[in-house]
């Protein structure tokens, strides 16, 4: 082969690879368009409860009838299966696409739990590999036209939170949730800066575990320390959401598998996070781009 035939291959191979990349963002963009508010949710902490916050988030959304998406992009430590009592099932597939599962009226969620052959399964993967499933799971999931669509980020500024933000793109909203000690502030703030950096607005902060409230006498013992979460939103100038309390019943809630919101409604924790929900629920009757929050 001439030199000039190698040119000439080589620039078509060029143009079509252009042309695929081109057809997969327009086919991304085409499926995001039907979702109207994206959240994702995140921490540069673990072990705050930030899967708990995210779950009791899009149960909350979707017993208020909006029809709700909820994306686990934990790759090593994926959680939802076991918080919503899902594990073992198995997404079937529809002309190439996966059907996510059914978690109960208006409420669909992907994970990449339902697809490991079993819990001991180790994953084993760097950032491309992570980057391509979460784009899997983005286009290659049957979504839905969706009100809104959680997502669910392991802890840190990472391959995970990185991909989903950039996929998403600057209409993607960021509740960052952290707990009131220092050690988990410290990171947090991290977390604030690096939505800033990537041109994604906050919503805000949640404070969890923020104190237990004694069922016997009523006295609140603050074990983590308090006012971390408050301190940082004046700090980093994003608003506070609001406080949730350490409580027994939401513990037991997520090793059952269930949200806490389900079967609860009153006392301090379900009054706390909905009044953490009502604004972010309120964006769905404000056109799509805007937010009651700002």
């Amino acid at each position: 082969m001439s030199t000039q035939e190698g040119k000439t291959c080589s620039k078509k191979n060029a143009d079509t690879h252009c042309e695929g990349k081109n057809v997969a963002k327009h086919a991304l963009r085409s499926s995001l368009d039907r979702i109207k508010h994206k959240i994702v949710v995140l921490s540069g902490k673990g072990g705050v409860g930030k899967s708990t916050v995210a779950v009791n988030l899009a149960q909350a959304l979707a017993m208020s009838g909006k029809l709700t998406g909820l994306l686990d992009v934990d790759v090593h430590g994926p959680s939802l299966p076991r918080l919503l009592s899902l594990r073992g099932e198995r997404p079937q597939l529809d002309a190439g696409r996966l059907e996510p599962i059914n978690a109960g009226p208006n409420l669909w969620v992907m994970s990449l739990g339902f697809l490991l052959s079993s819990e001991r399964e180790a994953v084993v993967w760097r950032g491309p590999a992570k980057m391509k499933m979460i784009k899997q799971f983005l286009l290659d999931v049957i979504w839905r036209d969706l009100d809104f669509l959680v997502v669910d980020c392991p802890p840190g500024t990472g391959d995970e939170p990185l991909s989903v933000l950039q996929l998403l793109g600057p209409e993607a909203k960021a509740l960052i949730v952290t707990t009131p000690q220092g050690v988990a502030v410290d990171d947090v703030r991290r977390s604030v800066t690096f939505c800033t950096e990537l041109g994604n607005p906050v919503l805000g902060l949640v404070e969890n575990m923020s104190g237990h409230h004694c069922s016997h006498c009523g006295q609140v013992d603050n074990i983590f320390g308090s006012g971390g979460g408050e301190t940082l939103a004046e700090e980093m100038g994003v608003p506070l959401l609001g406080k949730i309390p350490l409580d027994p019943e939401m513990v037991r809630a997520g090793d059952e598998g269930f949200a806490f919101l389900r079967v609860h409604s009153e006392g301090p924790t379900a009054q706390a996070m909905n009044r953490i929900i009502a604004p972010i629920l309120a964006m769905a009757t404000n056109p799509v781009g805007t937010s009651s929050l700002t």
